[in-house]
């Protein structure tokens, strides 16, 4: 007889071919930035050092940041805008978010702060983080999105929170989360999807702090929750997250999958021959204007 786990890999394939999405990631480890076509093909591809996030803009161009800064560049490979971290001292981009007056917004590692950028790379808006002094820079901070209210929410890694900030600045709230989040992503009606990393689980909060969903790191047969990063709410109330598998579990099993509520998985990405950590994803086939919040991730 087949194993629970072999029949859960069959119909995790069976799904995928029926399933499967378009969509730009961020390979971490691989050193690049992909547009990857539903058959599974790159189909675009920009090498930079430890990229972080990315979007893809209705524009058509892509925007991402990486290790030093962050580029905009167009689907022929023309770099439209660009920011560049300071160089001296050291710093680590770990975030971005097109925003809708055209500016980007880049939290950074080091210098511990969250700006916005213009279209002329000049920094147009500046927010000092309060990082512990104890955490290492780079585990200061992940995920971070502003929100249409005008406040950030901003996932403190290395100090396990999530922290929500006024457009001044001001700490709004602190929400305790397991492990090491790297992905805060504001839903409808106050909820907020909190990847937790290392902690092997993901939350949905609503407006109250209460939990009313979690994926556990052993919930999915087959599918064992590792470093949990980038993440997406689809329409249809499932969700796509991306597995990070780094720290010993690199070419193991899906670095994507794509989990409904009630816990199954009807696609993956188990591409190990071209990808190596994929940490961020954004599929290609949900309508909407990233710049206005419609995509949520």
């Amino acid at each position: 007889m087949p194993t629970l786990r072999l029949l859960a890999v069959l119909l995790a394939l069976v799904s995928s071919a029926a399933a499967a999405h378009p969509f730009l990631c961020c390979d971490y480890g691989g050193g690049k930035v992909c547009v990857v076509s539903a058959e599974g093909k790159i189909e675009w591809q920009w090498d930079c050092k430890a990229p972080q996030d990315c979007w893809k803009l209705p524009n058509g161009n892509y925007l991402f940041c990486f290790v030093s800064g962050a580029l905009e560049v167009t689907p022929d490979k023309k770099v439209v805008w660009e920011y560049k971290a300071p160089t001296d001292v050291k710093v680590e981009v770990h975030a971005c978010q097109p925003l809708p007056d055209g500016n980007v917004m880049l939290v950074e590692c080091g210098t511990s702060r969250i700006i916005e950028v213009d279209r002329a790379g000049k920094i147009a808006k500046e927010i000092k983080l309060a990082a512990a002094p104890e955490i290492k820079l780079h585990n200061q901070f992940r995920g971070t999105r502003k929100l249409a209210n005008g406040h950030y929410l901003v996932a403190f890694k290395g100090e396990g929170k999530i922290v929500e900030l006024d457009g001044e600045g001001k700490v709004l709230r602190q929400i305790k989360v397991p492990g090491d989040p790297h992905e805060v992503v504001p839903l409808p009606e106050g909820h907020l999807l909190i990847t937790c990393g290392d902690g092997h689980q993901v939350r949905e909060l609503d407006a109250k702090e209460n939990i009313v969903w979690e994926l556990g790191e052993n919930d999915i047969p087959g599918y064992t929750l590792r470093l949990m990063a980038g993440c997406q709410r689809l329409p249809n109330g499932n969700t796509v997250f991306c597995v990070y598998l780094g720290h010993g579990h690199i070419g193991e099993q899906a670095q994507v999958i794509e989990v409904t509520r009630d816990k199954k998985i009807v696609w993956d990405v188990a591409d190990h021959a071209q990808f190596k950590t994929i940490n961020q994803i954004m599929l290609l086939d949900v309508p909407g204007d990233v710049t206005k919040g419609e995509i949520l991730r």
